[in-house]
């Protein structure tokens, strides 16, 4: 490394070694620029530089998270608390101790990169992070996707939660309790995350995802897998959805400022966790999502993308390396943004999914109960073709549109999301982004421009003086007529050429939903007191 270029790299304060726990001979780089890094991750050979000078980075063998490699350590805090199964995978916290210990041990005469971090743009319940990463370009990562702290809050900074990210340190199986050589490891009780084994940066991203909705629900704040922006009168409103179903793209409006694109807290008003998006890019234009593609511009990160060959120029449609292609960017490279990314308690909640099997309405307007059940719910459906052995739709569910981020029983979020529907008596919206008049295959794929001109319609409040009739057998309650989009398409089943095969399919999915609500029925819930 060049510490002639970047002197600062040796200068750091011997406590910040010792309070991380770092061997002696560890060379810290403490809280540089995003320049500074961008410099190092090139000089590494990290990565390269677009034609518009944005560092592109490849994460390795891991292109995504790995959800089967997420551990929780399993001790007196977590025991009766957290949700155990297949998402929550149980810890041992001797072999936790020993793992922590040999990472550190792994850094002895290498140089890592420091970072004092926060989440949460509520300073109520902010929490301080400091991230140990052993790549420059994961230290800009951070600094693009957390909230950074000011040069006054960096003097005495006391971090909540630590990340030890190491790529290069592989896990042993046999002895240190892993699946396999990568992990992630939280422990709430040491208020650590280990990451070894991958170059995935959304690792530490959905890591403290986790930590936040273990620890927030706690003080009756509801944490939230989605998408939040306001109007010019104060009206926030949050999209719920699983990728594909429209989340991003549905939430940024130029009419509306975005206050985040993922994670939002729901307190006595919206708040960011993020200082930043986390954005896919396959197949980005600038015409289909302007502001994302002009948000890619130095100090922006890209993941896993390839230039048109010839050129530094990316090709955004090349998938060679996966499909899921991102780029990490700050909120200030978004114009029309909250400042700070914070909003009034929302007066609009969308669910949004892509419906391949064509039976739901355009938009419904849900009752309390409903909306609480398709909070757990969390449908979507994966098309044929999509994967391998996939003929037809299936029905895809996951809790809370974020299963996979859950350290609580879905029903601790779901009853808190009940609990702020009824003292704010929020509307809430069932929003199809999928297939009309038939399945996927011989139904239509529902209109961009109608699913805008529905939902302009609930957010300006047009929606709340139409007559409604009841859509079975889902018992919703879907408008009889909405400007901007025919009459005929707000009932899927006069949509249909043929009304029987609907109501058989119907039938199919609703029993899909049934089954999947047994995964998560449990007695103290209040959706089944009723």
């Amino acid at each position: 490394m060049n510490t002639n270029l970047f002197p600062i790299i040796s200068d750091v304060d011997t406590t910040v070694l010792t309070s991380l726990g770092l061997p002696e001979t560890t060379t810290v780089a403490l809280n540089l620029t995003v320049p500074q890094l961008t410099g190092l991750a090139l000089e590494r050979g990290e990565g390269v530089l677009t034609e518009s000078g944005v560092l592109m980075c490849d994460t390795g063998r891991f292109t995504g998270r790995s959800p089967k490699d997420k551990f929780i350590v399993l001790d007196e805090l977590t025991e009766k608390t957290v949700w155990w199964g297949e998402i929550n995978r149980p810890f041992a916290p001797e072999q936790f101790d020993q793992l922590h210990r040999r990472m550190l041990a792994s850094l002895a005469g290498q140089p890592v990169f420091v970072r004092y971090v926060k989440a949460g743009a509520d300073p109520r319940y902010a929490i301080n992070i400091t991230v140990v990463n052993e790549l420059a370009w994961h230290n800009i990562f951070c600094s693009n996707l957390f909230i950074e702290t000011s040069s006054a809050e960096r003097e005495n900074f006391t971090p909540d939660w630590t990340i030890l990210n190491l790529p290069g340190f592989r896990a042993v199986p046999a002895t240190d309790g892993t699946r396999q050589e990568n992990f992630t490891i939280i422990n709430f009780s040491k208020r650590v995350i280990l990451i070894g084994g991958t170059g995935y940066a959304g690792e530490m991203k959905k890591g403290i995802f986790s930590v936040l909705n273990f620890t927030l629900p706690q003080q009756g704040v509801l944490s939230m897998h989605c998408s939040a922006n306001v109007g010019k009168a104060g009206d926030t409103a949050l999209f719920f959805g699983l990728s594909g179903t429209g989340k991003t793209t549905l939430s940024t409006d130029p009419e509306r400022q975005l206050i985040g694109d993922d994670e939002h807290g729901w307190s006595d008003q919206i708040f960011n966790f993020e200082g930043g998006c986390y954005a896919k890019v396959v197949n980005l234009s600038a015409e289909q999502e302007p502001e994302i593609y002009k948000a890619i511009k130095p100090g922006a990160v890209l993941e896993n993308t390839r230039f048109i060959p010839g050129t530094r120029i990316v090709d955004f449609a090349d998938q060679s390396v996966t499909e899921n292609t991102r780029t990490a960017y700050p909120l200030t490279h978004i114009a029309n943004r909250a400042n700070p990314a914070i909003g009034p308690a929302p007066r609009n909640l969308f669910f949004l999914t892509a419906d391949a099997f064509g039976v739901l309405p355009p938009i419904a307007r849900l009752t309390v109960r409903q909306a609480m059940y398709y909070f757990l719910s969390g449908y979507t459906a994966k098309l044929a073709g999509t994967e391998v052995g996939i003929k037809e739709p299936v029905p895809t569910f996951s809790a809370c549109f974020g299963a996979a981020f859950l350290p609580l029983h879905p029903f601790e979020y779901a009853d808190l999301l009940g609990q702020h529907l009824e003292t704010a008596e929020v509307p809430v919206w069932l929003i199809n982004t999928g297939w009309t008049g038939g399945s996927f295959g011989t139904g239509q794929r529902i209109k961009l421009a109608h699913t805008r001109a529905v939902i302009r319609a609930a957010l300006t409040g047009l929606l709340d003086h139409v007559a409604y009739q009841t859509l079975q057998p889902f018992d919703l309650h879907i408008p009889m007529t909405c400007p901007g989009i025919p009459d005929e398409l707000l009932n899927p089943r006069k949509a249909w050429t043929n009304p029987i095969d609907y109501d058989v399919t119907a039938d199919r999915l609703l029993r899909a939903f049934l089954e999947n609500y047994k995964t998560y029925e449990h007695p103290a819930s209040r959706i089944l007191t009723e």
